[in-house]
């Protein structure tokens, strides 16, 4: 009986404390996307961004399953990731502020699907930077931060 307990308690703390989905990104201008969690698996794609926003939504010893911004999902070796923050602008012709608020002036003006840096963040905004330029955008219009 005490055995039954025990297995029913691992079952229900497994389940209540798994592991929340996480954001890292690439490390690497190349990094393979795998079917599985092993080298054995075959390459689904090959990623050419460092810096490329990817969720974690599973663990398999040394292997990440991550889903990207176009809802592509494979495994990924941890080697390859990094915690570095970025992210991909979600809206078109989206505005960089100076300061986090939409009546500071405006930086410059992003088009969909671009790769930001992510600086900071505060409430809900967070300071980019792309190419030479550094500003404000609010969070809302990025994929890469939960």
């Amino acid at each position: 009986m005490l055995k039954l307990f025990s297995f029913i308690f691992f079952l229900i703390s497994n389940t209540l404390f798994a592991q929340e989905e996480y954001f890292l990104t690439l490390r690497n201008d190349k990094v393979n996307l795998r079917q599985g969690p092993s080298f054995e698996y075959p390459v689904k794609i090959f990623y050419k961004k460092k810096y490329l926003p990817v969720l974690v939504q599973d663990t398999s010893e040394n292997f990440r399953k991550i889903r990207d911004h176009e809802n592509n999902n494979g495994w990924i070796h941890v080697s390859q990731l990094t915690k570095k923050k970025a992210a991909i602008t979600v809206d078109d012709d989206l505005l960089v502020f100076s300061s986090p608020t939409i009546f500071s002036k405006p930086v410059v003006k992003l088009k969909k699907g671009r790769l930001v840096l992510i600086k900071k963040c505060k409430k809900n905004w967070c300071k980019v930077s792309v190419d030479k330029f550094k500003g404000w955008i609010k969070d809302e219009s990025l994929w890469g931060r939960l």
